[in-house]
């Protein structure tokens, strides 16, 4: 049989390539709310951010999220990203 290919995508913190479902994604949706989508089919523009505390806290420090999505992103997305992490 062949083969599926494993979709990647770069996240937007550390600028490097890693399978989708390892990735969390954060969407602006048309509304302009900002939410972690855990399913990968909620409608907006979304952006990728690699599952590992340090680099969530370094998005939070730096905004990172807030100039990708065009949106002041609260602290309760970088909180919420982290108790996924924690699960």
């Amino acid at each position: 049989m062949k083969e599926r290919k494993v979709p990647l995508r770069k996240c937007v913190v550390t600028n490097t390539q890693h399978p989708k479902m390892e990735m969390f994604r954060v969407v602006r949706t048309p509304d302009g709310d900002v939410c972690i989508d855990q399913t990968g089919k909620t409608r907006g523009h979304g952006v990728y951010v690699s599952k590992d505390k340090t680099v969530v806290e370094n998005a939070k420090k730096r905004h990172t999220l807030d100039k990708f999505l065009e949106v002041k992103v609260p602290d309760e997305i970088y909180d919420g990203l982290i108790e996924l992490l924690e699960k």
